[in-house]
């Protein structure tokens, strides 16, 4: 049966029609897919049925397609229907995913727990990828598992330390949890990607010229990575909200323009950046953080909403989709399964450098915190667990494939789906109850945890981070704490700087506005009196 359907070059230029029928039929399969997808995770967030999230209800889908499939003996008819290029996963599906991750960053939380965000998300993904790195690679000296040249385990250690908490922070909303809590977890997973990344491409570089690369190499081999592309995005963010401010085109006959002009921009910033031999990635990351917090107010209200719909609707649909895919290629694609114990110490390594990521910055962050400011405990276990993988580190082991040789790419691109799929499908199902445990979401009516309406809470003085007073002139690591402390000096001066001359100069505002209603507050009136880092 399957022999009747397959179209052969030959054959298609002999019958162009049966060609299109062939690329209808996948269409309208992946179209199946995404609506029984929403579908279904729009059931399961109404029963509250928080053991299969609604990523967890994507993967299972395409997983389920592909072993009926394979059982069906169409499988060599299904892979040709769905036709999935690299091509279109980087140019189309990932972008929008990332730059909503940007764009829908609320400024207020975010700068207000600046200084904590970038040392997780910096620091800590710095902490992560080496200690994966180095333990890879000492498990394949061991004979633990697949041996790996110490570059790879690296890169390998880069790619698998970016993290995607969709399900902790869907979690968060529904039942609720402390807004700084939140603010740390979506902020960290957002630059954790550009981290990420910056360190694979740097690894990937020394790995393709191993001879004249010294530390120093490296490192400005890194910089140039992540400033480069950061620098881009900033770039190309600021002139939109210049264009948008000046340009006169929120009248009512040139919203459509207004609309499609905001859309684009973007997409030129990707381009920009992988033109220039940089990371489209990172740019378009930054991009939507400045598009929001300065562009965004520049347009119509009208504007505005389309603008938000649109990317949060685009975005949707592209990480359900490749969430559908990785479940399809796990049942379809030939994976070297025979490396087991690759798979099974990777978890494992991968959960001891998160804790090292986590414990050890929330550390450094609680030596500058006043004691009401402190991260608790509880939300450092919770950090810990929110440590899922997606769609960028499924993304870079695709890349990784092409990047490395034959066997070694393989090996790390079916490790790195395993382990997305498994950090999903069962950690994210006990997502819930976890968090539950910890008391970080839920909790009674006058609780700083609490909601009422299921979204994040306003948090009292106290900020839900309790901790014993210290004494700061008795306590160890003084200089270490000085340095810290000029950090977040510097973090606040930067806020001080962006209400007073940035605000004012690239938007229509005065820099004392309040900004645009945030996606995961219900009111901010609790925030505004708190210490600013």
């Amino acid at each position: 049966m399957a022999s009747e359907i397959e179209i052969s070059p030959a054959d298609a230029r002999k019958a162009p029609g049966k060609e299109q029928q062939a690329a209808g039929v996948g269409i309208l399969l992946q179209i199946m897919m995404l609506v029984l997808s929403f579908v279904l995770g729009h059931v399961l967030r109404r029963k509250k049925v928080y053991i299969i999230p609604e990523a967890s209800a994507s993967l299972l889908i395409g997983l389920i397609v592909g072993i009926l499939a394979n059982i069906s003996n169409t499988e060599t008819s299904i892979r040709a229907w769905f036709n999935f290029h690299e091509e279109f996963f980087f140019l189309f599906l990932l972008p929008p995913i990332i730059f909503q991750s940007g764009f829908s960053l609320a400024p207020k939380p975010f700068f207000s727990n600046f200084g904590a965000i970038v040392t997780f998300a910096i620091f800590g993904t710095f902490i992560a990828s080496i200690v994966t790195g180095i333990l890879v690679y000492l498990g394949g000296l061991l004979f633990l598992m697949y041996r790996l040249p110490l570059v790879e385990c690296l890169m390998f250690g880069a790619l698998i330390s970016a993290t995607d908490p969709v399900t902790v922070l869907s979690i968060f909303q529904e039942l609720g949890t402390d807004v700084n809590l939140y603010a740390l977890v979506f902020g960290e997973s957002v630059l954790n990607d550009a981290m990420a990344i910056s360190l694979y491409r740097t690894m990937s570089s020394v790995k393709a010229h191993p001879s004249g690369q010294n530390l120093f190499m490296v490192v400005v081999r890194f910089l140039e990575t992540f400033v480069g592309s950061m620098s881009a995005g900033v770039g190309v963010g600021f002139i939109s909200a210049l264009l948008f401010k000046y340009a006169g085109l929120d009248i009512d006959n040139l919203q459509n323009l207004e609309s499609c002009l905001f859309v684009l921009f973007p997409y030129f910033s990707y381009m920009l950046a992988e033109g220039l031999g940089l990371s489209g990635i990172v740019s378009i990351l930054f991009t939507g953080i400045v598009m929001k917090h300065y562009t965004y107010s520049n347009l119509s209200q009208s504007s505005q909403r389309f603008a938000s719909a649109f990317f949060e609707l685009i975005s949707s649909l592209a990480e359900t989709f490749v969430f559908i895919y990785m479940g399809f290629d796990i049942a379809m694609e030939q994976h070297s399964w025979s490396h087991v114990g690759f798979i099974f110490f990777s978890i494992i390594f991968i959960g001891i450098a998160r804790a090292a990521n986590v414990f050890s910055c929330a550390y450094l962050v609680n030596l500058v915190r006043p004691s009401h400011r402190k991260i608790p405990p509880k939300h450092q276990r919770a950090l810990w667990y929110s440590g899922l993988r997606g769609a960028m580190a499924f993304a870079l082991a695709l890349q990784s494939v092409h990047d490395l040789p034959e066997g070694h790419g393989q090996t790390i691109f079916t490790a790195t789906t395993a382990i997305v799929v498994l950090t999903v499908l069962l950690i994210g199902g006990s997502t819930g109850t976890m968090l539950e445990a910890l008391d970080v979401v839920g909790g009674d009516d006058d609780s700083p945890l609490s909601s009422s309406i299921g979204t994040i809470t306003n948090f009292d003085g106290n900020n839900g981070y309790i901790a014993p007073p210290y004494n700061e002139e008795s306590s160890s690591g003084n200089k270490i704490k000085m340095k810290l402390k000029e950090f977040h000096k510097s973090a606040a001066s930067f806020t001080a700087f962006d209400k007073n001359y940035l605000t004012p100069f690239f938007t229509t505002q005065n820099g004392d506005e309040d900004d645009e209603a945030e996606p995961f507050t219900s009111t901010r009136s609790g925030f505004h009196g708190q210490n600013r880092y």
